[in-house]
């Protein structure tokens, strides 16, 4: 009887094919694999990379994109922008970090809207980062929230005290990740002296000097044309008609921060603009992100030259100049003391800044990069260093601050009810009016 052939292939022949798909699969770039490279980095598989909306593509909206894609484990999938030259130049940056970062594989085309619901409403989209004028926080966060998008938003949190509560509510109903955009605790000069404070090593802390800009004014520029492809009336959003005045969005020839934020119906001034960076590490030091202070009394030219805050524990912040700018100085016992702003810090005595705090003892969360550690939450499903309750409980100690100097009167505040006390005027300005379409439950 003949034989058959065996279709079988022989050990030979196998190990021969094995080898070379091993070899074809070798050549693939070895950061679509994922695993570790040379330098003990971790490549991000493509299944990994969280894709990214931007709601907002202005001068801060570009810093950031920058930022989360100098991480490598991004893409930016969609953006929204009310102002088409701006959208257009986040884009020529965007392909231009791709053009010279090739580990970050190759450029997709990023859909652009003028409404960022159109971004909500995609299911490719895993999380927004929110870098819109603050008046704009609370409307776009809480209906992130509700479409299941995790959301880096940008400082100061909210505009309003009772926007941010909405936003925090929001987060915790939809269990949704929340990384406020206070990157100074991932910063280590603000971490050491959070530490520094907490441990003792200046003594009981007696006082603070904050020294940030003033709070904002009522809104009062002249009226100009508005610039062709500017949708104005989105750009207003929930607010109520207000004239264009370049001020508030310069046009892209002009590389600088807006100033929206100077005028009360859009921002907090520099109160809230800077204020949710030093206040934020006064509350982290003081062990405050779920607290806050229960007195606020506005400068009278007598026993309260400054604005002058006072936390249930008798320790009081000012808000005054000093030497540095946009920096704190806390007071300690026995002549002790620490300064801190960015990329500078120094204490008396002078060795204190570099101690080097003991396993035992007391430490905050520790972030080397706020934009990482907000993609890791996500990843873990747990809270990052600067979570939505933490981004309230600061810009609450702006907006209170704000409403003492509109108000120019002492005023008690529940941190625990985040009420005034027995202060109806007060209480009435926690919140705002807001245009229908764009109106959220507070």
């Amino acid at each position: 009887m003949k034989k058959e052939k065996n279709s079988s292939i022989s050990r030979r022949d196998f190990v021969g094919t094995t080898a070379k798909a091993l070899t074809a699969f070798m050549i693939v770039p070895r950061y679509v694999l994922g695993g570790k490279g040379q330098n003990g980095l971790l490549y991000t598989a493509p299944s990994d990379i969280i894709n990214l909306g931007l709601i907002g593509t202005g001068k801060q909206g570009k810093i950031l994109s920058s930022y989360f894609l100098k991480t490598e484990q991004v893409r930016f999938v969609a953006m929204s922008e009310v102002y088409k030259a701006k959208s257009d130049l986040a884009i020529e940056q965007i392909k231009a970090t791709y053009a010279k970062s090739p580990q970050l594989g190759a450029y997709s085309d990023i859909s652009v809207y003028n409404d960022f619901r159109e971004i909500l409403s995609r299911k490719d989209v895993d999380a927004v980062v929110i870098a819109l004028p603050d008046h704009w926080h609370a409307a776009a966060a809480v209906r992130a929230a509700e479409a299941g998008k995790d959301i880096y938003c940008e400082k100061p949190m909210a505009l309003t005290v009772r926007e941010g509560r909405a936003m925090v509510n929001a987060t915790r109903k939809y269990n949704r990740v929340f990384q406020t955009g206070s990157m100074q605790r991932s910063w280590n000069e603000f971490r050491q002296a959070a530490e520094l404070i907490r441990n003792g090593y200046i003594g009981p802390v007696k006082s603070i000097k904050v020294n940030v800009g003033p709070p904002p004014k009522p809104y009062d520029l002249a009226a100009e044309p508005i610039p062709e492809g500017l949708d104005w009336t989105k750009w207003l959003g929930p607010n109520a008609h207000s004239n264009f005045n370049a001020e508030l969005a310069p046009p892209i020839s002009k590389d600088v921060y807006p100033n929206w934020r100077n005028y009360k119906e859009f921002g907090g001034g520099m109160v809230t603009d800077w204020g949710a960076h030093m206040f934020d590490i006064v509350q982290w030091a003081l062990d405050m992100d779920n607290s806050g202070p229960v007195e606020v009394t506005a400068p009278d030219g007598g026993e309260h030259p400054f604005l002058t805050y006072r936390y249930e524990n008798g320790i009081t912040m000012t808000h005054e100049k000093w030497e540095w700018n946009n920096a704190i100085h806390f007071e300690g016992t026995e002549g002790r003391w620490l300064k801190v702003a960015r990329g500078k810090l120094e204490t008396n005595p002078g060795t204190l800044k570099e101690k080097v705090i003991g396993e035992t003892e007391k430490h905050v969360y520790r972030s080397e990069d706020h934009y990482k550690d907000f993609l890791n939450a996500m990843r873990k499903r747990t809270r990052p260093i600067c979570d939505v309750e933490t981004g309230q409980r600061t810009a609450t100690v702006c907006n209170i601050g704000n409403i003492a100097y509109q108000l120019k009167r002492r005023l008690e505040w529940d941190p625990k009810k985040e009420l005034f006390k027995n202060d109806a005027e007060a209480n009435a300005l926690l919140g705002r009016p807001m245009q229908n379409e764009w109106a959220i439950k507070i």
